[in-house]
């Protein structure tokens, strides 16, 4: 019988339309493709069988997390080179099934079956989310699954990747030379200047994760301080973080839903990476219970990332790799959406700052983590969850390198019908 190698190649250039960029290993130990570039490793049958039954990108993701599909080399390059088929060429791949009217595309799928044999299902991943349907997306239920899904798979392993700082979000750099902890400390700050935080002022902080910025309000500014989050490890980690600071007087972390809290007005709202989760159905009500829970004049500080705009944004859909294995139910909007439901509630923009390029070293970073503690990665949460987290970071930090998403700092206001914002006439002067 030929290697498989070989045939592995030829059937995926007949399959994808195009020549493969990159070397495949097969589990037979041979090997075809271009010398010297990134090797896509297959190692075993079964990588086969989860592409049969799930065509394109949910079929690859199963693949990865299974440890059956590899990469050996340099992952950015491998990543990158296969882009165009994976994300890109999203739609052809999903409608591969469709394309069976084609000779030549039936004899390839004939080939391809005959070399993934035994023919059976393979069972999904253990870390993929499981759902009984999606007809009721964003409730207070599904988006605490959703949550918990997420964040809640040990703040040991986050602290491995994040570092001290615990800040899991798009950090901001003076320099690509300084240091992780560095950047996010700047970034923690940026917010606060921004938010004018002052001695005595309240500040609510959404979707708090592990306690970062209501630490660094509260010591650095002398606010007070509440923090929500869905998650009952982050809120813990955060619990414990802020009684080792003496701050218990100062920030009070709750494990609630936004759409719960009823004690406003605050003087300031940040919420950093968490509108991401709210869902373009629900955005609306969650910057009218922002708008709400703000005094007057009160500033909300809104860091969020976006994709690109589509001809048909009723076109667009979700991830399959991200919905299944690490943001279930998250969705990205273009910033002018974002922009114009913040206004429609009431808010005036006063400014958005956009910090792709920002993320991208962020993620590179949080990767070096991981790769540099890989075993002791995978023992704090599960081989295939450190695979999960090493794949996404890295793609997600080509995507944000090559603008395919990008990150933004939307500052508005709640500003009162005389017409007085606070805003400094100067622009990007926040004292």
């Amino acid at each position: 019988m030929p290697s498989a190698a070989p045939r592995l190649k030829k059937l995926a250039e007949q399959l994808l339309g195009a020549p493969l960029p990159v070397r495949i290993r097969a589990w037979d130990g041979s090997e075809a493709g271009p010398p010297g570039a990134p090797a896509l490793v297959v190692r075993s049958r079964r990588a086969l069988r989860h592409l049969m039954w799930k065509p394109g990108e949910l079929g690859l993701a199963r693949a990865w997390v299974a440890g059956d599909l590899d990469v050996e080399g340099d992952l950015y390059a491998a990543l990158d080179a296969l882009a165009e088929f994976i994300w890109e060429r999203g739609d052809d791949a999903k409608s591969l099934r469709v394309s069976l009217r084609d000779p030549e595309f039936r004899a390839a799928a004939r080939s391809l079956i005959a070399l993934a044999a035994p023919f059976l299902p393979p069972s999904p991943p253990q870390e993929e989310m499981r759902r009984r349907g999606r007809l009721h997306l964003h409730t207070k239920g599904s988006d605490r699954q959703a949550i918990s899904h997420h964040y809640d798979v040990g703040n040991d392993f986050y602290e491995l990747v994040l570092g001290p700082s615990m800040v899991y979000s798009c950090a901001y750099w003076e320099s690509e030379d300084s240091t992780l902890e560095d950047a996010q400390r700047d970034k923690l700050e940026l917010i606060a200047r921004k938010l004018a935080l002052k001695p005595g002022m309240r500040l609510l902080d959404v979707g708090c994760g592990w306690g970062s910025m209501a630490i660094h309000a509260a010591r650095e500014h002398g606010v007070t301080v509440v923090g929500v989050t869905l998650s009952q490890e982050q809120a813990a980690y955060a619990r414990k973080r802020i009684a080792e600071e003496g701050l218990t007087d100062k920030v009070e972390i709750r494990v609630q839903d936004y759409r719960d809290v009823r004690d406003g007005p605050y003087d300031a709202i940040s919420s950093i990476g968490m509108a991401e989760h709210v869902g373009s159905e629900r955005y609306l009500e969650y910057a009218h219970d922002l708008h709400a829970l703000l005094k007057p004049g009160g500033r909300l500080l809104n860091h969020q990332i976006a994709r690109r705009p589509q001809e048909d944004e009723s076109a667009y859909s979700v991830d399959e790799f991200i919905d299944a294995y690490v943001f279930p139910d998250g969705e990205l909007a273009p910033v002018g959406t974002t922009v114009g439901l913040l206004e429609r509630a009431g808010f005036e923009v006063r400014d958005v700052e956009a910090i792709r390029e920002h993320y991208a070293l962020t993620l590179r970073r949080w990767v070096a983590n991981l790769e540099a503690n890989w075993p002791e990665g995978q023992r704090l949460t599960s081989p295939g969850r450190a695979r999960i987290w090493r794949l996404y970071m890295a793609a997600s930090a080509l995507s944000f390198e090559r603008n395919r998403i990008g990150v933004n700092q939307v500052l508005a206001v709640k500003t009162p019908e005389v017409g007085t914002s606070g805003v400094p006439l100067r622009a990007r002067d926040w004292r």
